[in-house]
């Protein structure tokens, strides 16, 4: 039974390797220089000229490398069960490269790839099989004096790696995997010109590993908050290029940065023959500000609710690396600019005004600055209560009245209550006009003698004087003067005004003017007011009043003394 066992078991082996192996392509290199070497998906297969590569089914990433010529990547397609031809031609660096210069010698890495400083394939120089010995034929790794971090790769197996420092003219022989095995004097170093990157020959083979070089500038070292700056970069013989705080870049270009804070950034060049770093210094500008306000005091006056003078001030204001700009009490501005305004003061209740407005200007960036800037007004000026308007109209008296022996006969009703609304409105305009002045100017109509009517005219300003005086108004307040009948109107004036008096329809003004010598007579048989302002009093004669009868007849007659309100 085991026997027959062991029968099925060997064929069912043979199936499933063949069914395996079934699934398998290959890859056949040809590459100039026939030294390169194969990578896989990161895996270093061997050099290209020795055979083809079994992998499986599907896609690769393939990496043809050797130090001195620039490496060739590219995506394959491996079919099962055949063989992809790759023929590639790789582009030498004809750059030679300058000492000073020390050796390495590997022991024992046979046809491993050897990486220097770095893991990736990026940073193969070359196969231990090439830098194996010293003797006529030479197979040197030539490296830049320095202590640098050696790789040696076989598949994906890592089988050694560690530092290994090199003095300049000296050889460094690495025992693998043991490690450094001893440093001897290499005067040959010393006479060595500048070398090719790569040399081979029969027996003999030299790789010379460049230093790289990294130059980082900026356009500029300073820039507004929210500007952008270019950086701009060159590197030689790195592998991998980063700049920080950036992160991965090309080996060489450009890029426009946008900094917040003081930064450094710095280009770091990293290939096989070590690192080299270069800095560029860019710092945001600080925030700056400023805020003026013109003229520096504004008028304001107000009579009632009516504005008559509001001067306007102009805010001007600059700001250089801001990003939001406010004004208090205009709100969100623009960088730069001027606002003009009207300026009203706080207060509301009636006096002088005398207050200062401030303007306070916040600007801000991104980059945590921050600057204040205030500016002041003057305003100066007055709120007045409105104006007490004063109804001045003239007033009239019955013929040759008031008398010598009777002077408070003649002041009709209608006439009392005319005089009765000035006292009351001339004492509100007194609060606010204090040095205000009525002038009563008393007149006669033309009959009688020129001394018997001045004195006449007189009684009558007095008669309305004290009436006033008797309704509150101060008595120094108030002129009277006499006229006689030297300031009579005329017919012609007096017909105008019975043609425009606003209480009298058309009809009725028609029916009046047959009157006109009557009315002339009663029309200058009168007190005209006026006020210290220039304000004078409307001639309407009372064609309404109740009393009208008697102050329009031209005789004389007695009337009955009507007594003063308030005496």
């Amino acid at each position: 039974m085991r026997s027959l066992a062991r029968c099925l078991t060997l064929p069912l082996i043979i199936l499933l390797t063949a069914a395996a192996f079934a699934q398998d392509g290959k890859l056949k290199v040809q590459s100039t220089p026939k030294q390169a070497y194969v990578f896989v998906d990161g895996k270093a297969m061997g050099e290209a000229s020795r055979h083809a590569f079994t992998l499986p089914a599907g896609e690769h990433k393939v990496g043809i490398y050797n130090y001195g010529f620039k490496p060739l990547e590219q995506s394959v397609t491996i079919a099962a069960g055949q063989t992809l031809p790759l023929k590639v031609t790789l582009e030498a660096m004809p750059e030679e490269v300058p000492g000073p210069r020390g050796c390495i010698t590997l022991e024992g890495a046979n046809r491993s790839a050897v990486l220097l400083n770095g893991k990736t394939p990026a940073f193969f120089v070359g196969h231990g099989d090439e830098f194996n010995h010293e003797w006529l034929w030479k197979q040197e790794l030539i490296v830049p004096p320095g202590t640098h971090q050696l790789t040696i790769l076989s598949g994906d197996k890592e089988v050694w790696s560690g530092p290994v420092e090199v003095p300049a003219n000296q050889r460094v022989v690495v025992d693998i995997p043991k490690g450094v095995r001893k440093t001897v004097a290499w005067p040959r170093g010393e006479r060595l010109a500048s070398l090719a990157r790569f040399k081979a020959g029969t027996a003999s083979a030299a790789v010379v590993v460049s230093k790289p070089t990294a130059q980082l500038a900026a356009t500029a070292g300073q820039v507004d908050c929210g500007d952008t700056a270019q950086l701009k970069w060159t590197t030689t013989d790195a592998a991998e290029v980063t700049i920080a705080p950036l992160g991965p870049v090309a080996h060489s270009g450009e890029q426009s940065v946008k900094p917040t804070s003081n930064t450094t950034y710095t280009l770091t060049a990293a290939g096989p023959g070590g690192v080299a770093t270069s800095t560029a210094a860019i710092a945001p500008n600080p925030l700056r500000a400023t805020l003026a306000a013109s003229p520096a005091e504004v008028r304001f006056k107000k009579v009632g609710g009516k504005i008559v003078e509001q001067g306007t001030a102009t805010l001007t204001w600059t700001t250089a690396s801001a990003s939001g700009v406010s004004i208090e009490g205009v709100g969100a501005v623009p960088a730069n600019g001027s606002r003009d305004l009207q300026l009203t003061p706080r207060k509301t209740t009636a006096g002088p005004v005398d207050e200062t407005i401030t303007y306070a200007l916040n600007a801000t960036n991104p980059c945590g600055g921050v600057e204040n800037r205030t500016a002041t007004v003057h305003l100066v000026g007055s709120i007045e209560e409105a104006p007490v308007a004063v109804a001045l109209q003239s007033v009239y008296f019955p013929t040759d009245y008031p008398r010598t022996h009777n002077p408070n006969a003649g002041l009709l009703k209608s006439q009392q209550t005319v005089l009765a609304g000035l006292a009351q409105q001339f004492q509100q305009y007194l609060a606010q006009h204090p040095d205000a002045q009525l002038i009563l100017d008393g007149h006669a109509d033309r009959r009688g003698p020129l001394n018997y009517n001045q004195a006449l005219s007189e009684r009558r300003a007095e008669a309305t004087k004290q009436f006033l005086v008797a309704h509150g108004v101060p008595q120094d307040k108030i002129v009277t003067r006499g006229h006689s009948y030297e300031q009579n109107l005329s017919a012609t004036e007096v017909r105008a005004m019975v043609g425009q008096h606003p209480e009298l329809s058309p009809e009725e003004q028609q029916q009046s003017l047959k009157k006109l010598p009557l009315l002339v007579l009663a029309s200058n048989r009168r007190v005209d007011i006026a006020m210290s302002n220039g304000q004078v009093s409307s001639r309407d004669y009372p064609f309404k009043a109740d009393d009208f009868s008697a102050l329009v007849r031209r005789e004389v007659r007695t009337l009955k003394v009507v007594p003063v309100v308030g005496e």
